[in-house]
C-alpha cells in the first residue's frame, strides 16, 4: 500500500483537476461523447502511473474484435487491475464495478466519466438489473471489463474461481467473450516499495457465441479461468 498512498500524496493536484474536470463532463454529456471522454480517462491512468513509476506492457491486442460489443474477464489481483487494462485498451471501455467501492473519491468520477455500472451486493434484485443492462449495452457495441472473481485476497498471479453468474450478461447479449490474463498486477500497490514495477496485461483469443451458447455458465466460467491460469502460468514459466 505505500505506493498507493505515495501516489495520492503526489498527484494531490492532478487528482483535485481530475475530480472537478470529470464532474463538469458529466454534467454536459450531451457534449462529450464516449471516446473523449475515454481519452480524459486514460490520461488521467498514465499521468498516475508515471508518478508511481508503474509500467505495464500489453500482448495479444490483435485478438481483441474488430467490431461490435464484447466482455473482458480477467483474473482480479488488486486495486491496479482496471488500470492497467484501461491503459492498454485503445478502444472505449467501461467497468463493471461493486457499488460500495464505486463510491471513494475519485473512482467515483472515474465510474461516472466511463459510464460504468455497478453492482449493489446487498440487493439482488438490483444485480439483475444492472447486468440486464449491461447485456443491453453490450448489444449496442459497448465494451466491459468484469471481474468474474468477485474480489482479490492477496491471491497474486493465482486465478481463484470464477462466479458462474458473472457470465450470464455473455449468454443474454451472445457478446464474444475475451479472456485476459493479468500479470504482477498486484505488485503497484500491494508490494511495500517505490520501486518501479512492470505489469502485463495478456489479451487471449476471444470465445465466440457459437463456440459456448451450448455449455452451462458453471461450465463457461471454468473455462475461462484455465485459460487465464494456463497463460499466466506459461509467462512465468511454471510447470516448464
Amino acid at each position: 500500500m505505500l505506493r498507493f498512498y505515495y501516489v495520492i500524496i503526489v498527484s494531490m493536484p492532478l487528482i483535485i483537476y481530475y475530480i472537478l474536470r470529470s464532474r463538469y463532463i458529466v454534467r454536459h454529456f450531451d457534449r462529450y461523447d464516449d471516446e473523449y471522454c475515454y481519452v480524459v480517462a486514460r490520461n488521467m491512468v498514465r499521468k498516475m502511473m508515471r508518478n508511481g513509476h508503474i509500467k505495464t506492457t500489453a500482448s495479444g491486442v490483435e485478438n481483441l474484435p474488430k467490431e461490435g460489443g464484447y466482455i473482458m474477464f480477467p483474473n482480479h489481483q488488486g486495486k491496479f487491475d482496471a488500470l492497467g487494462i484501461i491503459h492498454s485498451h485503445d478502444k472505449p471501455c467501461s467497468i463493471v464495478i461493486d457499488m460500495q467501492r464505486s463510491k471513494m473519491i475519485l473512482t467515483n468520477e472515474f465510474i461516472m466519466l466511463l459510464k460504468g455500472i455497478r453492482l449493489d451486493r446487498t440487493d439482488m434484485r438490483q444485480q439483475m438489473e444492472s447486468l440486464k443492462q449491461l447485456s443491453d449495452e453490450v448489444k449496442e457495441g459497448r465494451r466491459f471489463i468484469i471481474f468474474p472473481e468477485g474480489g482479490y485476497d492477496h491471491n497474486q498471479n493465482n486465478v481463484k474461481d470464477f462466479l458462474p453468474g458473472a457470465f450470464k450478461t455473455a449468454v443474454w447479449s451472445k457478446s464474444p467473450i475475451v479472456p485476459v490474463a493479468l500479470i504482477d498486477s498486484y505488485k503497484p500497490f500491494e508490494i511495500s516499495s517505490l520501486r518501479k514495477v512492470t505489469t502485463k496485461v495478456r489479451y487471449l483469443q476471444p470465445i465466440y457465441y457459437d463456440e459456448y451458447k451450448g455449455m452451462t455458465t458453471k461450465e463457461i466460467a471454468a473455462m475461462v479461468k484455465d485459460k487465464i491460469q494456463k497463460a499466466i502460468d506459461n509467462e512465468l514459466g511454471v510447470g516448464i
